[in-house]
């Protein structure tokens, strides 16, 4: 299927299914960044993820790579260090600096796809009540966290960042718990990471994903 180019008139997006293999799950150009039409893509198992310069780019992947919360898994050094204490966690106490500490460039990248743009519209989320964050605290130090959309029975992650060893692994752990409280079914971690498959994240078929979507995100949510 050629790579479609969305109208800005319209929130409809192609079928996720019909993305492109080169670059890997590359599906629609164009549209908007407003939270109608980011709800609207997720919902449909689709992201934007694009760097400064280019066109807006959206994205559906195949396999995905998610976590079934009851499949969590927590390495025994990892244990150790949540009964130590050692962090603080908090939600949603500073979104825009975690937002801000993950668009910082990482060692060997050259920029971030966490532009302006996409911060602006996620803030936009994040007050009308979908987007959120975990933060890790350190003696009243931000020294870690992540945040991404809470649509439904689906945590949809974002980005994590960590300025010291371990703050990101143990906002995650403590994001698996808080998400309980919502029952959720399902966190879409997107793209397949070491770092996320040793806390028991597994590729699925992106068919599956979007089954897994039908029954636990509804469009009128």
């Amino acid at each position: 299927m050629p790579l479609a180019y969305l109208n800005p008139n319209s929130l409809v997006f192609p079928d996720a299914s019909d993305a492109l293999t080169k670059p890997d799950g590359l599906l629609a150009v164009g549209g908007d960044l407003s939270p109608e039409r980011i709800l609207h893509a997720y919902r449909a198992g689709i992201f934007p993820w694009f760097s400064d310069g280019e066109p807006i780019l959206w994205w559906s992947p195949n396999p995905r790579l998610v976590l079934f919360p009851e499949k969590l898994k927590i390495r025994r050094s990892l244990q150790k260090i949540i009964r130590k204490q050692s962090f603080t966690h908090t939600v949603d106490r500073d979104f825009a600096g975690v937002m801000q500490a993950c668009a910082e460039p990482r060692p060997q990248q050259d920029g971030t796809w966490i532009n302006k743009a996409m911060m602006q519209a996620y803030y936009r989320l994040h007050k009308s009540g979908y987007a959120h964050s975990i933060e890790a605290w350190q003696n009243d130090e931000l020294v870690g966290g992540l945040y991404g959309l809470l649509i439904g029975k689906v945590f949809f992650g974002e980005s994590m960042f960590s300025r010291c060893s371990h703050a990101s692994q143990t906002a995650f752990v403590f994001l698996v718990d808080w998400l309980q409280q919502f029952e959720v079914q399902l966190i879409d971690c997107q793209v397949t990471t070491t770092h996320l498959q040793q806390f028991g994240a597994e590729e699925i078929p992106r068919e599956a994903f979007l089954q897994h979507l039908n029954e636990f995100v509804s469009f009128t949510e």
